[in-house]
């Protein structure tokens, strides 16, 4: 496998990290918790938004490798903004059911007028024909980014138990939002939808939704193992900096050797998530088995160096780790959630333990 970067690839990781330290530090982030507008419109000024979206939507074409810097970029800055919903999830559905309208609304996104939200299980979601359109009812819970959304992807069952995905808008009658705050400060909603839809609004059904479905999720998944790097990298940098500095019984903390083992297992445990999110970054176009296979495990290896090196990080600044003026005890928690979305590290395992065996 090629690990090198193309120039252009590492123009936008440059371009992207200086951006963010310029402008997205934790003192900022902290006055605009809730107001993320400028921090969205400077991406989709930069192009960040249009980098992975397809050309004929005005965007740059660019691929999972792209995809990976982003989200990487974005976890060591602590971003929270909807960039995995709207253009990683949102965007890989839409630019694969081209029509004109999904690719007005992929213009939109690349320019940040639109964002998405969505929700793809199905379970709790059903879809009836009536009227010549569909009636959508059910709940979904946990909408992450639902709240300030404009559209939303929905994934529903008929009565034949085939999946369908429906794209409305935020504001269709009928749909209700119960928001709350997630504990990495993530906006998000439980939804109760009773709504009349057009048969314009059905995006995809059957097989065609259920391969969707799939790869998006995969690629997602693969997007939350990137972010997460980003986070764990800059846990690691701010303990071992953090160690240099503070003094202990007359020297540094860094000078003692139990320390110094910790945090080489932590260095080590950063490696292995760096290795397995490429890993599934480079296999998200392979044979969905070995796409499937390559996700999960980086899933779990995920769940594992996010607790790890997590708590490491957090004991050894000491109670400072755990105060809101410290960014240590916010990186964990956005490390918690991301190891929590979209399947658990032991959810994974089974995953990954259920496959069938890669041949010798």
């Amino acid at each position: 496998m090629n690990f090198d970067l193309s120039d252009e690839q590492t123009m936008l990781r440059d371009m992207l990290n200086r951006y963010l330290r310029e402008r997205h530090d934790f003192e900022s982030r902290q006055r605009h918790a809730h107001d993320d507008a400028e921090l969205w419109t400077g991406l989709a000024d930069l192009g960040i938004l249009g980098a992975v979206l397809p050309e004929q939507a005005g965007g740059l074409g660019g691929g999972a490798v792209d995809t990976m810097l982003i989200m990487e970029a974005l976890g060591e800055a602590l971003v929270t903004a909807p960039y995995l919903e709207s253009v990683v999830i949102g965007g890989g559905l839409l630019a694969r059911f081209p029509t004109d309208a999904t690719t007005a609304l992929l213009t939109r996104i690349g320019s940040g007028e639109a964002r998405l939200a969505a929700t793809l299980d199905g379970d709790g979601m059903r879809a009836d024909r009536r009227d010549g359109g569909y009636h959508l009812h059910g709940t979904a819970r946990t909408v992450i980014h639902a709240p300030g959304a404009s559209h939303m992807l929905i994934a529903a069952r008929n009565s034949e138990g085939d999946r369908l995905i429906f794209l409305i808008e935020a504001t269709t009658p009928g749909m209700v939002q119960h928001p709350y705050r997630l504990i990495d400060d993530r906006p998000a909603a439980d939804l109760t939808i009773d709504c009349q839809l057009p048969a314009a609004a059905l995006l995809a059904s059957g097989d065609a939704a259920c391969t969707a479905i799939a790869a998006t999720e995969d690629a997602a998944r693969a997007a939350l193992c990137a972010e997460a790097v980003g986070v764990l990298r800059h846990m690691f940098n701010d303990t071992l900096a953090y160690a240099r500095q503070r003094q202990q019984f007359g020297q540094p903390l860094a000078r003692f050797q139990v320390l110094q083992h910790r945090m080489v297992d932590m260095y080590v445990a950063l490696e292995q998530a760096i290795s397995a999110t490429y890993l599934a970054t480079l296999n998200l176009h392979a044979a969905p088995a070995d796409r499937a296979r390559a996700v999960a495990a980086a899933k779990a290896m995920i769940g594992t160096s996010a607790r790890f090196i997590g708590e490491q990080a957090v004991q050894l600044h000491g109670a400072m780790g755990m105060t809101e003026e410290l960014a240590v005890g916010h990186y964990f928690k956005r490390a918690t959630a991301i190891a929590q979305q979209m399947g658990s590290r032991d959810q994974h395992v089974r995953r990954y333990a259920a496959m069938p065996r890669m041949p010798a």
